[in-house]
Parts: C-alpha cells; sequence; structure tokens
C-alpha cells in the first residue's frame, strides 16, 4: 500500500473477508463505488478494490483529499438546497455506499420530513439501502436499484416515493464520468432535469483534467486498465456544458474545495474534483 493517512487502512479481520459478501458480488473485479468507499476510509471494498486505489494514489496523492472535498461539497449543496431554496425532496443518482453525511441526514438538519430517493446499480450499495430506509426518521427513504444509463428507470423507480410535480434537488455526484461520452452524460442529464418542475435544482460533480493533468491522466490509464468500470476525465467546459439550459448559480464550475467554502478548513490547492449548482427556470 502506498503512503496513506492510518485512517484509510484496512483493517484485515473486518474488511472483504466472506462473511461480508452479499450475493453477487464479484469481489475479484475492483468497482468504482467500492475504491471510493476504500478512499474515504470506509470497510465496504475488497482486495481489487484497494489495489486499483492505492494503484490510483501512487499516480495521484491527494486522490483520497479529493473524495474528502467531494463529500463534503455534498454536505454544503443539499444544506443550501433545502435551507435557501426550499427543496423538500432529493434524487441522488450513482449514491455509492453511505458514509456519514448521507444525504437524508443533511436534508434532514433543515427539514426533518425531507424526503430522498437514492440510486445506484451495485449490489454492495444495495445491502445496506435496508438501513438506510429504517432509520426511524418522520421523512421517507427510498433506494431504486437502477443503472443512471437508464432514467426511464429511474424516474419510474423515484416516483415511488417523491412527487414529481414539485421541485427536486438532482444530485449526480462523482458519478458521470463513469459515462464515457459527453454526449451520453448530457443526455441523462437532460432526461432527468426534464421530468421535475421549474424551481428544482441540479448539483453535479466530476473529475477533472484542470488540476494536475498529467498525474489525472495517469491516474485514469490505471483505472481503466483495472478492468473496473472505464471513466473518462473532462475539462471545466464539458462540466460547464453539462449545466447547458439551466441557470447555473454562484460561483459556477469551480474546485470541490472553493464552492461556497464557508466554515470548512479548505487544503492548499485545489482538488481535481470540479463541481456546480444550478436551477431549472
Amino acid at each position: 500500500m502506498t503512503d496513506v493517512p492510518a485512517w484509510m487502512k484496512p483493517d484485515s479481520d473486518t474488511v472483504g473477508t466472506p462473511g461480508r459478501v452479499p450475493a453477487g458480488i464479484d469481489t475479484s473485479v475492483s468497482h468504482p463505488a467500492r475504491i471510493w468507499d476504500y478512499w474515504l476510509g470506509g470497510k465496504d471494498n475488497f482486495a481489487a478494490d484497494r489495489e486499483t486505489g492505492d494503484q490510483v494514489l501512487e499516480a495521484i496523492p491527494d486522490m483520497a483529499a479529493n473524495a474528502r472535498a467531494d463529500r463534503a461539497f455534498l454536505a454544503r449543496a443539499v444544506r443550501r438546497m433545502a435551507a435557501e431554496h426550499g427543496i423538500g425532496q432529493f434524487l441522488d443518482i450513482g449514491t455509492g455506499i453511505p458514509g456519514p453525511g448521507n444525504t437524508h441526514e443533511i436534508a434532514r438538519q433543515v427539514d426533518p420530513d425531507a424526503r430522498v430517493v437514492y440510486v445506484d446499480n451495485d449490489p454492495v450499495v444495495l445491502a445496506h439501502a435496508s438501513a438506510l430506509m429504517a432509520d426511524g426518521a418522520p421523512g421517507a427513504t427510498d433506494y431504486v436499484h437502477a443503472d443512471l444509463r437508464e432514467p426511464g428507470t429511474v424516474l419510474d423507480g423515484a416516483r415511488r416515493t417523491l412527487d414529481l410535480d414539485r421541485p427536486v434537488g438532482v444530485m449526480f455526484l462523482a458519478v458521470l464520468e463513469f459515462v464515457p461520452d459527453n454526449e451520453q452524460a448530457k443526455g441523462i442529464i437532460d432526461a432527468v432535469m426534464a421530468a421535475v418542475p421549474a424551481g428544482s435544482l441540479l448539483a453535479l460533480s466530476l473529475s477533472t483534467t484542470e488540476v494536475r493533468k498529467e498525474n489525472a491522466e495517469e491516474g485514469a490509464r490505471i483505472w481503466n486498465e483495472s478492468g473496473s468500470t472505464p471513466l473518462l476525465l473532462r475539462t471545466a467546459a464539458d462540466i460547464e456544458a453539462m449545466f447547458a439550459g439551466l441557470e447555473l448559480l454562484d460561483p459556477g464550475v469551480v474546485s470541490c474545495t472553493d464552492w461556497r467554502p464557508e466554515g470548512i478548513v479548505r487544503p492548499s490547492d485545489r482538488v481535481a474534483q470540479y463541481c456546480g449548482l444550478a436551477r431549472k427556470a
């Protein structure tokens, strides 16, 4: 393992052991949600995930910081959507493995009755869904096991819990890099945003080449050769184009650490994870 913080190092007695492997999971191939979980210091990952994660860290030593910055953006964006824009329902697409500060936890700090639908296609995420949906809070939480490349299926599942005639906070955080075609990624966003009314918001984050470009491209090469889901790094202009047709709110498309950083301890450098928040007029 490369030199990483102690909190990231897995406990071999609890991580990736046979008793923790839900049925139907191939642990021999790395998976984005589990690699991300590893970078965040989680325990729901396996040897293949950690191997790929370490290789990427060799190329991009601050990748764990990127992951944490993206998670912090989630909290600030959800809080802004709920407190400033009155959003009481959220559609979190490509949610990944649950960790501290989930969307429903943040939203309910503002609105205890907030309704949240999580969407992912990873069986490991599915294994955690029951815990999310049985948290005892007054608001409703649901999970849709679906591929984001099928927005119709995503929206059909979301309608079980959300009223799509009322504004929705839509979230695609650190997931559309795994749709390595700009037109297809934009089409997915457009299909979802077309199904929600004016006043809805889109929170988006994507990995970028804007910060330490050569390191980022080397990390992407390692990732794509690992057998994991292929990814595409994008420029700031590419990411801004994803918001076309929406009102991009201040401060625009920026590094996650530069997005309304009030009250957070910022690293000395930008992270290679860009983000933005936009409103449907």
